[in-house]
């Protein structure tokens, strides 16, 4: 294995944070349009599930990320 090949832990991760970092674009747009178009409906929803969904979500990826970075130095 040469060193510029990643490894699969830091392949994962990158996807993780992708994926995780559109989601919350997403609801930065969702949050941006509710509020502009006066539908005040949705936004309790959206901070609902950023606080019960993405916050732990984001709390392992944070985790997993530190994990990562310590794998890939010790490498």
């Amino acid at each position: 294995m040469t060193t510029n090949q990643y490894t699969l832990l830091f392949r994962l991760v990158s996807k993780f944070l992708k994926y995780f970092l559109l989601t919350l674009f997403g609801f930065a747009i969702a949050y941006t349009l509710s509020t502009s178009l006066g539908i005040f409906d949705i936004v309790p929803i959206l901070l609902f599930l950023l606080q019960r969904l993405l916050l732990p979500l984001g709390i392992i990826l944070l985790c997993l990320i530190v994990i990562t970075v310590l794998w890939e130095s010790l490498r």
